[in-house]
Order: C-alpha cells, then structure tokens, then sequence
C-alpha cells in the first residue's frame, strides 16, 4: 500500500474557493469543487438583525480576542461571541459578572455594558460552532471574535462563513513582524474582492517600524495602507503577560479601537475601558 501525498493548497486556489462560497456555489448540489463540500442539509443560518462585525486573526495569538473585546466596549452597547471551542477560549476570565449557561450551550458574561459570550463545548470544525443567542435588548453591535484560520472558515460552508462574506466590513488581526505581515499579505489575498477589510497591526506606533518591517508589507497590504485602513493597535504587556481580565483595557487601545469602529461604520463610540 503506498502513502497519498496531498500537495499544499495554494492561495490562488483559495481565493477561487471564497469567490465560489460568494457566488453560493457550495450551498447548491455541484458534482465538483477546487475546494469544500456542499453545505450540509439542515445547516442552520444565523438570521441576525443588529450589526454584526467580524474579527479575524492572521494567526494564533495575535491579538484578536482582545482587538475584538476592545472594539465591543469601544461600541458601548455591544457583545463579544468567541467562536472557538471552550478548551481555546481567551476570554475565560475576561467577565466582571457571570451570568450562567444557556440550553444552546454558551457561557455568558458581562463586564460594565460590554456582553461576552464564549462556548461550553469542544469544536473539531467551524461547522460546529453554536449559533449566537438572541442579543439582548439594546444590543446593536455583535463582534464574532472568529478564532479560525480564515482559509479553513472560507472553505468550511458555515453560518460563520456566511457571515463574513456577508459583512460591510471585517477586522483582520496581525502582529507587527515580518512574519506578521505576510500572514497579513495572505488574509487579504483570500478576502479581496469581499468584503471592505480593515487591518489592525499589534506592535510599536507605525513611525517606530524598523524598516525591514515596512519593507515587507505586500502588494494587497500597501494598497489597504494607502486607502487609510491600515491602522497600528498599541501593545499592551500586561494583556500580553496574563491575558484578557477583569482588569479594565487601557484607554490608549480603546481609542485606537474606537478609530476601527469608525472605519468600519458600526456602532457608537466611548473611549472608556
């Protein structure tokens, strides 16, 4: 018996994949695909009615959980839903008050006006992420903190999915290194020609850049900077020590998240942590 080598999947290929589950090519009985699988019967879709803004991470540990909890508390009147398994969860100790679980099997916390809901349960995929619950009242802003590599949701037909190439906007999350930035470079290529994409680059203010890090910013990366989307989140080393508590976020990163709302067009703005 002989061993089957898969070659690596291409971010060409993937930026066809994302055009075809735009397209809804993965929802109809196709008889073949570069990529995915058609989505399941009884899939379920998410039928939201307030502004839904997701937050996408060029890698693990970037920042994302906290660019996404910064932004919803930025927003005043907003929740954070993290849609990764319990076991990944950044946001364990980020509420001031625990509300409890709900029967969809959500944990639900809040601190000051700012809903948090993270999951109970372990995820193998995307497509098994719980749908959201009803946002309570008053909620106007939800913030999916997506918690997956983007090639995997884009190529995973999803009410995850579904809501990023649905979104006005999304937030892609990199870290300011060179590996960071061509992290950031793929993220763009499999979400261009989607939605508007705003990049947040965790690290030193955009003037302190060592020039190797400019210099490494690509094609699709220069175009966004020159279009006023690429902004600069300051790095926080408490957060980055002991991750996101109880503790409130600094006014520097809410500010620099209030900036991100306004590019992105949702929700009102407070500069309070």
């Amino acid at each position: 018996m002989s061993a089957t080598t898969q070659r690596p999947v291409s971010v060409e290929e993937l930026r066809r994949a994302f055009q075809a589950v735009k397209a809804g090519t993965f929802r109809r009985e196709a008889p073949t695909r570069s990529m995915g699988r058609p989505r399941p019967h009884g899939t379920p879709t998410w039928e939201n009615l307030e502004t839904v803004l997701p937050v996408i991470s060029c890698s693990g540990g970037a920042g994302a959980t906290t660019t996404a909890l910064a932004i919803a508390t930025a927003a005043q009147s907003g929740r954070v839903t993290e849609c990764c398994s319990v076991t990944a969860s950044g946001l364990a100790a980020a509420p001031t008050v625990e509300l409890g679980q709900t029967p969809e099997g959500w944990s639900r916390g809040t601190r000051g006006s700012v809903l948090i809901e993270r999951s109970c349960e372990v995820f193998a995929s995307p497509e098994e992420v719980s749908l959201p619950t009803e946002p309570p009242a008053g909620c106007e802003l939800t913030v999916l903190d997506v918690a997956w590599d983007l090639a995997l949701v884009l190529s995973s037909p999803s009410w995850l999915s579904d809501q990023i190439l649905s979104a006005p906007a999304v937030v892609v999350v990199s870290r300011a290194t060179v590996p960071g930035m061509r992290r950031l470079e793929g993220a763009l290529a499999l979400l261009d020609e989607g939605p508007s994409v705003i990049a947040a680059v965790i690290g030193p203010r955009r003037k302190k850049w060592p020039k190797v890090l400019q210099a490494s910013m690509g094609t699709l990366t220069r175009r966004l900077d020159a279009q006023g989307q690429l902004i600069d989140l300051p790095h926080d080393p408490d957060i980055a020590l002991h991750g996101l508590t109880g503790r409130a976020i600094p006014t520097p990163l809410i500010s620099a998240a209030s900036h991100l709302l306004r590019l992105t067009g949702a929700g009102n703005i407070t500069t309070k942590g």
